[in-house]
């Protein structure tokens, strides 16, 4: 078992080292040197990684600076299905497991070998021509996370048409400015989902959509619960039926590197949705490569990501990265605490699971439910852990290590975007020491630079914005028909530069600390606070098991800081605990960031993803009108009237 170092470090285990791709810094810096002055020669030793029908591109990449359009191996052709499915067959996989689905309810699963998910893949392939769809067509797809889903967009993909993912939990709203804005002309969904024990209405949601017009011509329904839906004819048709008398057979559409592949609208958009296009070639290196490093994935490991194919982890770390390394990935309907606080780490006994990649949220859902369910199951098949979508806490990503991992399993904390692809920094395994909270290093090919406000780097140690200095092969391309609003976003605010609208700071070892969006500061007497180093240190606390904080209008301060705590098991909210935790927040960040409010609360507003939605809890702060804003995605809506009832 690996200790804590004096300097506050980890360091992975001798034996993890031996069998890591990356074993040391030097290593690494090894490859990172040749990534960033060699580019094109690493970039085409690693698109080895792919079977390709023909290496036929002239430039490796090529960069249009003035109107941020670049391409990557342009001319190439390859196929993003048959390098997930087909050359694992041809390989000798036939028979070895690609997915696992684990239902909602325990006891209730599928396992699809390689075999059989190309066979189910490559007739509802032929479902989606006999509907019209063709290459560059968009298919919506509005699953929960069954198997269909995967058959779906892989089915996609086989034959060019360009997939848009709509996360099942979104609204009718929702669905439809997707639809709408991808002009999809078909959309596959199902009668319904289930969720901790409760049934979904879907299909009721698609019928209220269909009442206005739309792009659809036709629906694909699977039947998922048995429940009774209405179903127009000539419009809808069961997925069933439909595969029963499709071909068996479907060749790859061969595409080009640069073809469109799929959209995935951004979470939390407001106004017109910002649907972001990833192309084939460069998606699918950055995917497949990422995934292999981070994870130090051997063949034969069973891989498990907990995120919904609604969001980018779900399509890179569900999907499209494992199968193209020949994995076994995990798919998983349910949540963590249903039927109790011990169902993942069943499914980890279960299933044997070597790696598993969840959110700062679920883990700290996990914390706060006690030790004891971890330790009640056998997780010793772990190797490697993951950590997703926001920054994570020190004190969290202890318990992670030490509790889940059992102080022997490192942990991939990987930064990465919707627009990204994939991961961009993270702490590669087994080549160096790991810090707790810190996303470390860049991965191949990525120069990240921190920048002021006026535009000149940071010192060591400062805050600043994280920008990236030219593109790499994952990075998306436009926003589906907005490209002014892309190079508006991402390219413009930092001209030569993309810019991922986070802070950052670098300390003095190169070692890089995400501090949160910049639309998180918090901006108190003209200091410039960021909201997750506030939310660290109030985690930081033994009583705490959440934390948000968010900006109120201070008469004298311009801005002041709101915070709305959750507590672990075992403690009360008091007058003596708030003072305390104010104290902690002085301590930790400094006078400045000291807390004007501390809201005790039993729940924080989130969405089935595990995102704590913040704008929500701006509103509830400043005492403003919420109930215009859309609760749909929201696990427990109600959570809002109790937060209202319980402002300070």
């Amino acid at each position: 078992m690996a200790s804590e170092n004096a300097d506050g470090t980890y360091s992975p285990s001798e034996e993890y080292r031996k069998r890591t791709y990356i074993d040391s810094y030097a290593k690494y810096e090894e490859m990172y040197r040749k990534s960033i002055e060699e580019p094109e020669e690493f970039w085409t030793e690693q698109a080895e990684n792919l079977d390709w029908y023909s290496k036929g591109w002239k430039k490796v990449f090529d960069w249009n600076k003035k109107a941020s359009t670049f391409t990557w191996f342009k001319g190439g052709k390859l196929n993003a299905c048959y390098n997930c499915l087909d050359r694992h067959v041809e390989g000798g996989l036939k028979n070895t497991a690609a997915l696992i689905f684990e239902a909602d309810e325990p006891g209730n699963s599928r396992v699809y070998t390689y075999g059989l998910l190309l066979s189910e893949v490559e007739k509802f392939a032929n479902v989606l021509k006999s509907k019209g769809v063709k290459k560059g067509d968009r298919v919506a797809v509005y699953l929960p996370m069954i198997p269909e889903l995967a058959i779906t967009v892989l089915a996609c993909a086989r034959i060019g048409a360009v997939h848009s993912v709509v996360f099942s939990g979104f609204s009718t709203d929702s669905l439809f400015n997707r639809v709408q804005d991808s002009d999809s002309k078909v959309l596959v969904t199902c009668d319904g989902s289930y969720r901790g024990g409760k049934t979904l209405d879907m299909k009721g949601k698609v019928n209220e959509m269909l009442e206005r017009e739309t792009s659809v011509d036709s629906v694909i329904v699977v039947k998922h619960t048995g429940k009774d839906v209405v179903m127009e004819d000539g419009r809808d048709f069961w997925w069933h039926e439909e595969m029963s008398k499709a071909d068996l057979k479907c060749p790859c559409e061969q595409m080009d590197a640069e073809d469109p592949f799929f959209i995935l609208y951004t979470s939390g958009s407001t106004g017109k949705p910002k649907g972001v296009l990833h192309t084939v070639g460069g998606y699918m290196l950055g995917v497949t490569i990422t995934f292999k490093y981070a994870f130090d994935y051997r063949p034969g490991e069973t891989h498990w990501c907990t995120a919904d194919l609604g969001w980018i982890t779900g399509h890179s770390y569900v999907l499209y990265g494992p199968l193209s390394n020949g994995a076994t990935t995990l798919m998983f309907e349910g949540v963590p605490n249903y039927p109790d606080n011990g169902r993942f780490w069943e499914i980890v006994e279960n299933w044997k699971v070597d790696i598993f990649y969840t959110a700062p949220t679920a883990i700290r859902m996990m914390r706060k439910s006690g030790d004891e369910w971890v330790r009640k199951h056998d997780v010793s098949s772990l190797k490697v852990l993951g950590s997703v979508g926001e920054p994570i806490d020190s004190s969290v990503w202890k318990w992670y290590y030490e509790v889940v991992g059992n102080g022997r399993c490192p942990i991939a904390d990987t930064y990465w975007q919707t627009e990204t692809g994939s991961h961009i920094i993270l702490p590669l395994p087994g080549a160096w020491n790991q810090k707790p909270g810190s996303a470390m290093k860049p991965f191949f090919g990525i120069e990240p630079v921190i920048l002021n406000e006026d535009k000149t780097p940071t010192p060591v140690g400062q805050d600043g914005r994280l920008c990236i200095k030219k593109p790499w092969p994952s990075c998306a391309r436009t926003l589906w028909g907005d490209h002014e609003k892309y190079k508006e976003t991402y390219w413009n605010p930092y001209p030569g530069y993309y810019f991922s609208g986070d802070g950052a700071r670098q300390d003095s070892d190169g070692d890089i600390w995400i501090t949160g969006r910049v639309d998180d500061v918090i901006s108190v007497a003209g200091h410039r606070i960021g909201a997750a180093e506030v939310e660290a240190a109030l985690i930081a606390h033994p009583a705490v098991s959440e934390a948000a904080v968010v900006p109120i209008p201070d008469e004298m301060k311009g801005e002041a800081i709101y915070g709305f705590v959750t507590l672990k098991n075992g403690f009360e909210d008091s007058e003596e605990l708030r003072n305390d935790l104010v104290k902690q927040v002085r301590n930790e960040v400094g006078p400045i960031a000291t807390p004007k409010t501390i809201q005790i609360a039993e729940e924080l507003p989130k969405t089935r993803s595990g995102k704590i939605v913040r704008r929500m809890l701006r509103k509830i702060a400043s005492g403003s009108d919420f109930r215009s804003m859309d609760a749909s995605t929201l696990v427990d809506p109600g959570v809002l009237d109790d937060l209202v009832k319980g402002r300070r």
